[in-house]
């Protein structure tokens, strides 16, 4: 019985170390600013969240980026809250690239604009994608409703680097 005690102790650090590594306990920076315009190249997607196509449309973004047939940085827009709406989720799921002169779009994608001068709630974290989405977006509703702020329901997220993640919501007028 002794032992099974120390190894379940031991697995519980080694989790504990893992999850901090990755970010697990890094607060995110919540502040409200003015956005800027984004363009977004990919491929639109509806359907629900365990539906293999939205993985597929994360890795081809991912591909997309490796073989650098475009420039820029993960990116998507949600146009829906999918806890809201049960699990069906309207997405745009692609690449935020810095400007949209003279580029190419790879097969089946198309470009998005998303207009900036908006007053958005904006989120950064430094923690993997494994856990950051999560964390910016309880952290952008928590402000929300300590400062008696509306959201929209639209949600632009991207990960500028390795390891760190944004998301800005508008702010309902």
């Amino acid at each position: 019985m002794k032992i099974f005690f120390y190894i379940m102790a031991g697995f519980g650090i080694i989790m504990l170390v893992l999850y901090t590594y990755i970010g697990g306990f890094t607060a995110p920076e919540v502040v409200v600013i003015t956005s800027e315009t984004k363009y977004v190249a990919g491929q639109p997607y509806e359907g629900s969240i365990e539906d293999a196509a939205l993985s597929k449309a994360f890795q081809r973004a991912a591909e997309v980026l490796e073989k650098k047939e475009l420039e820029g940085m993960l990116g998507s827009i949600y146009y829906n809250d999918p806890d809201k709406s049960g699990d069906s989720l309207k997405a745009f799921i692609g690449i935020i690239v810095p400007d949209t002169n003279n580029i190419t779009l790879p097969a089946g994608y198309e470009l998005r604009t998303v207009p900036g001068g908006r007053k958005v709630v904006h989120a950064e974290v430094t923690a993997n994608v494994i856990v950051a989405p999560k964390k910016l977006y309880a952290a952008v509703f928590d402000y929300a409703e300590e400062e008696n702020l509306k959201l929209e329901d639209f949600y632009v997220e991207w990960f500028p680097q390795e390891d760190i993640g944004v998301v800005e919501v508008p702010v309902r007028k």
